[in-house]
Parts: C-alpha cells; sequence; structure tokens
C-alpha cells in the first residue's frame, strides 16, 4: 500500500463576541501572525470537544484519566460478583504497575492516561483467565482495540514509551484570518433583595472578549488510522472525524455570550504526496469593513490554486460553502460531503490492496 494517503480539512468560520479558549489570565488566546494580533484557539481546546463530540455522538472512544486502577477495578467487579473492590483494586493495580506505569498510594497514574473501553474490558478478562499475568500479553491489549479517538490524537506514555500510540492525525490552532483587537465587557450584578433605596452593584468586573472569523485546519494520516484500527472502521471514523471537527466548538464563556455558530466554508481534499495547511493565505491579513468570510474563502481558495504549483493534484478536493466556490467538486451540504469523501476514499484504499 502506498504510505502516504492523507486527508486536510479546512474550514472558515465566524465567531461572534466571545471566550472559547483562555489564557492563564482569563483573556482569549492570541497569536501573533503575520504582524497583527490574531484570535486563537488551541489544538487541545478543539480536540477535547471533538472527543466529547464523540461520546455525545455516541462513537466509541476512550477516557483520558488518571484513575484508570479505578475503571480495571470496577470492570473486574462488574465481570466477576465474588470480587470485593479492595480484591478488585489490589489485582488493577498490579496490571498497571507490571506494564511500568506507576500508581501512587490513591491508586492514581503519575499522568492522565487514553485508555479505550476496548482495552479495559479485555485487560479485566484477561487477570480473570489467568492466575499469572504475561507483561507482553498485556501490553499487546493496550497496544489494540483502540477506539477513535485514541487512534486518531494517540497517546504518551512517559513510564513506559512502549505503550505509546502515534496519532494519525494533526489539529493546528485556529487563528483568525484577520487582526483582532481586544474588548472588554464592564459588567455589574443586582442584589435582587437588597434594600430599598440602595442603588449599588453586589458585584462588577469585566471579561476581555474578542470577534473573529478563524481559519481552521486538521489533517488525517489514512494509513497510520488504518494502522491504528482497520480500514472499515477508518474510514468510517474519518467521516464522523470531519462531521464533528466542523460542527464542535469550544464552551468557554458559552452560557455568556452564547456563541455556538457553524462553519461558512469547509473544503476536504485528499492527497497523495504531504498534507498542506493553507494558514498562508492569510499571513497577510485580510482587511475589511464589510464583512471578514467571504474575502477568507476567496483568499484560502486562491492558496489552494497556488500551492498546486508545488505539489501533486488531490485525487480529490470537495468544498461546502456559503459562497461561490472555485476548486474542486461542490456540495450540496454537509452529507453529501460525507459521503463523497467517503465514496472516494474507500476507492482508494481498495485500489491499493489490490494492487499490494
Amino acid at each position: 500500500m502506498n504510505n502516504n494517503l492523507y486527508i486536510d480539512i479546512n474550514i472558515i468560520q465566524t465567531v461572534p463576541s466571545s471566550n472559547l479558549n483562555r489564557d492563564d489570565t482569563g483573556a482569549p488566546k492570541t497569536a501573533l501572525y503575520g504582524g497583527v494580533t490574531r484570535a486563537r484557539v488551541s489544538s487541545q481546546s478543539w480536540k477535547h470537544v471533538v472527543r466529547h463530540t464523540f461520546k455525545d455522538d455516541h462513537v466509541i472512544s476512550s477516557s483520558r484519566t488518571k484513575k484508570a486502577v479505578q475503571l480495571l477495578g470496577d470492570e473486574l467487579c462488574k465481570r466477576d460478583d465474588s470480587l470485593d473492590e479492595e480484591a478488585a483494586l489490589t489485582k488493577a493495580k498490579e496490571v498497571f504497575k507490571l506494564v511500568g506505569i506507576k500508581v501512587d498510594k490513591n491508586n492514581e497514574t503519575g499522568a492522565l492516561l487514553l485508555i479505550s473501553r476496548g482495552q479495559l474490558e479485555k485487560i479485566a478478562q484477561y487477570v480473570l483467565d489467568n492466575e499469572e499475568l504475561d507483561k507482553k500479553e498485556i501490553k499487546q491489549v493496550l497496544k489494540g482495540d483502540q477506539s477513535l479517538d485514541l487512534a486518531l490524537f494517540g497517546r504518551m506514555v512517559a513510564d513506559n514509551p512502549e505503550l505509546n500510540v502515534d496519532a494519525a492525525s494533526q489539529v493546528a490552532h485556529a487563528i483568525s484570518t484577520h487582526e483582532i483587537i481586544p474588548e472588554y465587557d464592564y459588567f455589574t450584578a443586582l442584589d435582587d433583595e437588597q434594600d430599598e433605596g440602595n442603588s449599588g452593584a453586589a458585584m462588577l468586573g469585566t471579561i476581555e472578549f474578542n470577534s473573529a472569523t478563524l481559519y481552521r485546519y486538521a489533517n488525517v494520516n489514512v494509513n497510520e488510522l488504518i494502522h491504528n484500527l482497520n480500514k472499515e472502521d477508518a474510514i468510517t471514523g474519518i467521516s464522523e472525524f470531519i462531521k464533528d471537527f466542523a460542527l464542535s466548538m469550544p464552551t468557554g464563556k458559552q452560557n455568556t455570550f452564547a456563541n455556538k455558530t457553524i462553519p461558512s466554508y469547509v473544503m476536504v481534499t485528499i492527497r497523495q504526496d504531504t498534507p498542506v495547511n493553507l494558514v498562508s493565505a492569510f499571513e497577510k491579513p485580510v482587511v475589511s469593513n464589510n464583512g471578514y468570510v467571504e474575502k477568507s474563502v476567496k483568499q484560502l481558495e486562491n492558496e489552494y490554486n497556488q500551492t498546486l504549483e508545488f505539489v501533486d493534484q488531490p485525487l480529490l478536493t470537495v468544498a461546502l460553502s456559503k459562497y461561490d466556490t472555485e476548486v474542486g467538486k461542490t456540495a450540496a451540504n454537509l452529507s453529501d460531503l460525507l459521503e463523497q469523501v467517503t465514496t472516494e476514499l474507500t476507492k482508494v484504499v481498495e485500489d491499493e490492496n489490490t494492487n499490494d
């Protein structure tokens, strides 16, 4: 199989007054790019919400937790009702220590561990079926039965790098296509039960916010995802990832600003040479006093066309846009876009398997 097969996801999305992703001072994160300040939303923030969207959509996902010992203990008790909680936790602790993962006196791992439900179930059954535990077999289980989020975003285990999982996807920090100027909301709150005649505020403060048109990008190494999962689950998973990446949004200050929007533009490309982040389209910031989205789409598509002087012609480019698009195929809606991508991807993967 050709080792080079990538999915690029490019999104333009406008967000009104908001504070999606805060820094340590509570201010919206920013980046300096092209000589001006941009709004920024970290990749980790967007991956976090995608993982939770997977759960909401009933996609099999992992738990990122320090409480893996407790989860395994619960699974052991569920499968063997003769085990009390203490005995189950002792067995679970033994499993993680055997493969080199440190567990403290509170039965917590030293760092967050991404572990799938399938892995917990298989380890629990293995423990119950075997009086003596084999380190190699437990490691094998911890490398297999990966959930979609584990296969996409990978896992780093500092205690034992043998348990690392290479991520099959990359998610960029979203940045605004234009310069932003931070704004501040001065707010006050009154006490409903305050004495008559007292007009003073019971609470006051400020919240920093901005509004922005964001460029968002992610890619998937298709063959790495197939390696982590299997062909069928990988293709289905890519469709789910595109959908949930497009429609999800970090929830920072969501109740304050009600800023949930959907993309104005989604372009998905299947490439056989290299993934391409098209953020260079906005190194020169969009300047406008009449909206940023349409100009951002035009600059993005212009950058896409210019990259064809450097990279191979993609196997498929399909765009869903509120504006006229001049690249690749067009999609009637998001479902149509996903269907076109899935059809082409299935064909390419099957063709490569036939040629192996």
